[in-house]
């Protein structure tokens, strides 16, 4: 984390609220590329030295005036291209700010105001069809990075949750198979795999070589320093997808959630239900609902007359 410090070498109230806030999610079990990546910047290397500009070092200054300068300053920042920033960008660097206010109140701290969050449009994501993905698999040469491609369209796991799979994370009760993964807040949760990719990712298990340093299911084929098998990264995952969408000749901008976000779309477009959904997923129905307007009247139709048909029997 960024340390922004006064003349005289200490740092400043305001700052230190700050690093309390970040340790606060640290402990509650936050994501590090959250809580690094995301609220670090927009805290560390946006508001603070706002603030210090500012001369702005204590909670109590940032009055109503002061928390609208802020977000005017954003909405006329230039980056170095001399583009204004996105509403998406000002969005992601306020949000933090008035959670850490939020924060502040929560544990006694006068806050006297809050920025306000600028109105964004949603982006339209594109979602994948089953044709493509079967497409990009078939493109693959290795069965690792088909089972990466087909894992993750078909069980719709986030890029780390597949990263951290292990072979004793596929399991078997009675007639019925899941993969056992950790998600966000390290929270398990089972997730259903259909018998085929079941009976693959066994047998990528079963014939892995000796020499691991740890006990994951995607491996690297390079051996590390001391000639033993590394466990696959996030961006050798993100290159194993982009490459099966270039080899199947996918004109989207493909990337591992698309698969995700695309097996998401496919599962309310066939009438599962949000809350089971969300239970499969480990996403809350409020972002369900929020990310997945794209679905037409068609599929709404569809899904209602697939209920009624099916329930009502024929009343002719």
């Amino acid at each position: 984390m960024a340390v922004h410090v006064l003349a005289n070498g200490t740092s400043t109230p305001l700052e230190r609220l700050v690093d309390d806030y970040l340790s606060n999610c640290a402990a509650r079990g936050l994501a590090p590329r959250t809580v690094d990546k995301d609220y670090g910047y927009a805290l560390n290397s946006v508001f603070l030295p706002w603030c210090l500009t500012n001369e702005i070092t204590q909670l109590s200054q940032l009055d109503g005036r002061c928390v609208d300068r802020f977000t005017a300053s954003l909405h006329t920042h230039r980056k170095q291209n001399g583009e204004p920033l996105s509403k998406y960008s000002v969005h992601t660097y306020i949000r933090p700010v008035r959670q850490l206010l939020s924060w502040a109140k929560s544990v006694g701290e006068e806050v006297r105001a809050t920025p306000q969050l600028p109105r964004r449009s949603k982006p339209l994501r594109d979602a994948l069809t089953r044709e493509e993905i079967d497409r990009m698999e078939k493109a693959l040469l290795s069965e690792r990075d088909k089972l990466i491609v087909r894992t993750l369209a078909d069980c719709g796991l986030r890029l780390d949750e597949l990263r951290r799979l292990g072979p004793t994370d596929i399991v078997r009760t009675g007639r019925y198979a899941y993969l056992r993964v950790l998600g966000k807040r390290s929270r398990v949760r089972d997730v259903p795999v259909m018998p085929q990719l079941l009976r693959r990712l066994e047998r990528l298990a079963d014939n892995h070589p000796e020499g691991r340093t740890v006990d994951r299911l995607f491996l690297s084929r390079r051996r590390g320093r001391c000639e033993l098998l590394e466990p696959l990264t996030d961006s050798g995952i993100y290159k194993v997808v982009v490459e099966a969408a270039t080899l199947a000749r996918i004109h989207k901008r493909v990337y591992p959630h698309l698969l995700r976000h695309s097996w998401m779309t496919e599962m309310l477009r066939n009438g599962m239900s949000p809350i089971q959904l969300s239970i499969i997923a480990g996403a809350s129905p409020d972002v369900i609902a929020a990310c997945y307007t794209h679905l037409t009247k068609d599929d709404a139709y569809s899904a209602m007359l697939r209920v009624l048909s099916g329930s009502s029997g024929d009343r002719s």
